[in-house]
Parts: structure tokens; sequence; C-alpha cells
């Protein structure tokens, strides 16, 4: 589409280039911060660049932070026995929104994709097996349910089998309050296999 002015039609693009935002919700974004007054696009602007000038990776987990370690890696708090491995930092968020673990976190920072040329050395596979030694004992698989995910998972557990600890995957099946009339025949067949004991 063309725009009357060539920096408004730069930041409509701009906006739409990022994940879930099209060029009308770029529009709407850009139309809201020219009524917004100066303060407020000089606090969003400088909060965008403080986001690449200072976050950056945790050096044990690699997830994301201000400071090395983490806040996770730096709670004595958190269980130092259990650390769950995600794809990106993305799924901390998501675990830690849910409540309930308060283990350790490894971010993997992708899966094993072959067919995209993604193996076990662009990923952080070797960090995780450096990481596992007392007091760690149990790993929990937090992959996605992909054919990547599970792959990655399959492999992971190869290689953990070794040293001796727990080695667990987060459930899969029927989410809360669903109908299985309205699932999938993997996904229901996923919920028999991981039944669990009453």
């Amino acid at each position: 589409m063309e725009y009357s002015s060539e920096i408004l039609s730069k930041i409509i693009e701009a906006f739409s280039r990022l994940p879930g935002i099209g060029e009308k919700s770029a529009q709407r974004i850009v139309l809201f911060l020219l009524k917004e007054d100066r303060h407020e696009v000089d606090r969003l602007a400088n909060a965008i660049l403080d986001l690449k000038e200072k976050v950056g990776q945790c050096s044990i987990c690699f997830n994301l932070t201000e400071r090395d370690p983490c806040r996770f890696c730096q709670d004595a708090q958190r269980d130092q026995q259990t650390i769950c491995v995600v794809e990106e930092p993305k799924d901390i968020l998501a675990i830690e929104k849910a409540g309930g673990y308060r283990g350790l976190y490894h971010v993997l920072g992708g899966v094993l994709a072959p067919l995209d040329g993604i193996g076990e050395e662009d990923i952080r596979i070797k960090e995780l097996l450096v990481r596992i030694r007392p007091p760690v004992k149990e790993v929990i698989i937090a992959t996605n349910p992909t054919v990547e995910g599970e792959m990655t998972a399959a492999h992971l557990v190869k290689l953990l089998k070794s040293k001796r600890i727990k080695i667990t995957r987060i459930a899969r099946g029927i989410p809360f309050g669903g109908s299985l009339e309205f699932n999938d025949a993997v996904t229901i067949a996923k919920s028999i296999e991981g039944r669990a004991e009453m």
C-alpha cells in the first residue's frame, strides 16, 4: 500500500515485520503512536534500545537476562536437583506463568531438524550434558509436541541414559475443559499413552 509519508510507510513496514502483526495492525500501532504524547513514544523507543543493549543470554541456562547468571540460576531457593529443558526462552515464560515448577531451566535454542540442516551442534545439547552432575537428579524434557520436538526429546533421552538420572517428559493430551470429540487422533492417543495412576 502507498502512504502519503515516506516515514509513515517505513515505520508501518517495520512494525509489519514483527511476528503476528500484519499491515493493518501495524497501521493501527503507528496511528496510535502518532496520537500519543512525545514522552510515551520516547519511553517506548528507549525501552526498545535498552532491550538490544542490555538483554543477553545467561551463560548457564541460556535464558534471556540483564545480568549473568540469570535470576533463576542465582536463586538458591529453586530446586537445584531438577532441570527443565525447553526449546526457547518463551517456553520458560509459559512455565513460570503456569506456576508450580520451582527448578532450573536449560534453553536449547531450537530443535533438531535435519531437513533444515539443524543438527546437534547447532543447539545447546553439549552445554546441557555438561550441567548434568550432582546435585542434578532429574531432567524434565519440555520440547514442543512437534515432529522435531519429539525427535529432539528422543535424542536427549538417548544421550542422558548414561547419566543415571531420572528423565521425564512433560505430559501431553487433552487440555483442561476440553472435550474428546474436539481433539485430533494423535492428541487422544498420546493422552491414553501418558495416562497416570489415580
